[in-house]
């Protein structure tokens, strides 16, 4: 279910009465009901607004999203030609260290955009049969990989990572990998333009002053799904459909070897051997329908010109997590019609100010990772005005995006 569900408040004017604007969060009903929320004169006007609102927003998305898809796009191949370089180094020092980092049909098998310049390159791993993997809910977020049985041990290709209690090692993996990039990084063609970023157990690129990558090591789990993402689907939630929950659970999963905020105050070497759970595919295949991508691109947009603020309290990830509740909130497919796209779009951001006030963003499968954790709470207040700025223009001046 969605985060936090409040009634709809009605008010002349909500903030001189003293009304949260969070209180709007549970937006069932359309933008052209939100009439009494503003002055009497502007109520025959709504209907008119709503169909001015979609044509801004298609205008939006066809110059400034548009832009920034194509600045985004120049990036990546800018940044992979030289990561691919790099991990071709890394490869020739240690065979098990494969480059999966490749194009196909214009897209990049595996990386992902983090900011316009900001990647993550997931480096996927192999043979990681003989271990079972193990989600106890100990670390939210995370899993374990255990030997299945110890005489398997010497069978493993990541024997030396492997614990004296049989758990595969996360950290030891990723600390491996940190020396590999390193000294590929001296001897690769690009060392001129490319350094490691310090003060990090992250293996973190900087290219040319402007971008970093962040290379992450990683299994995919393909066939099972996590006990702790065991509760989804909702039930009595008709979205998603049937085939699209079987299509979902068969994609499954990655595991990166990467730092959680929830294991920076432990000091037990337990954590450090944890994996991080990514849905990050499961995600994308249930955005694929109506105008949920479209939807998801104008709102990194806004959150890039006006969401930036210093502590990334608002991230690309958190966005993406509200649509798929918006999703359960408006399961009907007639929803997410291009005509719907002002009412999707106010929605989410009210559950953004909702959740900002809260300091609280759970994962969509995984209701106990709290996505806000580690964030300051006046970066997460400031960042909860900022939206409702965003969203009173977004009401109130049909020709916003104009300014926006």
């Amino acid at each position: 279910m969605w985060p936090y569900k409040a009634n709809s408040v009605y008010c002349k004017n909500p903030e001189a009465n003293g009304i949260d604007p969070a209180a709007l969060v549970n937006n069932n009903v359309p933008l052209s009901d939100l009439a009494p929320l503003f002055p009497p004169d502007s109520s025959s006007k709504m209907m008119a607004a709503q169909s001015k609102l979609l044509f801004q927003l298609n205008k939006y998305y066809n110059e400034r999203v548009h832009s920034r898809k194509v600045g985004i796009s120049k990036s990546i191949r800018e940044v992979c030609k030289i990561v691919q370089d790099v991990l071709k180094e890394v490869e020739v020092q240690e065979p098990r260290f494969i480059s999966s980092l490749s194009e196909m049909n214009g897209r990049y098998e595996g990386l992902c955009v983090v900011g316009p310049t900001e990647f993550e390159v997931i480096l996927y791993l192999n043979q990681m049969g003989v271990f079972n993997f193990v989600d106890d809910g100990t670390i939210p977020g995370c899993a374990v990989l255990k030997l299945s049985d110890g005489r398997k041990r010497s069978m493993s290709l990541w024997v030396e990572f492997i614990t004296a209690s049989g758990y595969l090692s996360a950290r030891k993996i990723r600390s491996r990998f940190q020396t590999l990039v390193a000294q590929a990084v001296d001897k690769c063609s690009y060392r001129d333009t490319v350094k490691m970023v310090a003060d990090t157990t992250e293996v973190k690129l900087r290219i040319r002053e402007r971008f970093v990558v962040q290379i992450t090591p990683a299994f995919k789990c393909t066939g099972i799904w996590p006990r702790s993402a065991a509760h989804w689907p909702i039930p009595h939630i008709s979205w998603p459909n049937p085939n699209l929950v079987a299509e979902v659970k068969t994609e499954g999963f990655d595991l990166l070897s990467k730092e959680s905020t929830y294991m920076k105050d432990k000091q037990s070497a337990a954590e450090g051997d944890s994996w991080a759970i990514s849905f990050n595919t499961a995600e994308m295949l249930l955005l694929s329908a109506g105008c949920r991508r479209k939807c998801l691109s104008i709102l990194k947009a806004l959150r890039d010109r006006h969401l930036d603020i210093p502590g990334k309290p608002i991230e690309n990830y958190h966005l993406k997590t509200l649509l798929l509740y918006e999703c359960e909130k408006h399961p009907r497919e007639i929803e997410w019609d291009e005509t719907c796209l002002g009412d999707r779009i106010n929605g989410i951001l009210l559950q953004l100010i909702s959740c900002l006030q809260n300091r609280r963003c759970p994962h969509y499968f995984l209701p106990n990772l709290d996505l806000f954790k580690g964030k300051s709470a006046t970066s997460l207040d400031t960042a909860a005005k900022q939206t409702w700025r965003i969203v009173r223009e977004l009401l109130t001046n049909s020709r916003s995006l104009e300014k926006l």
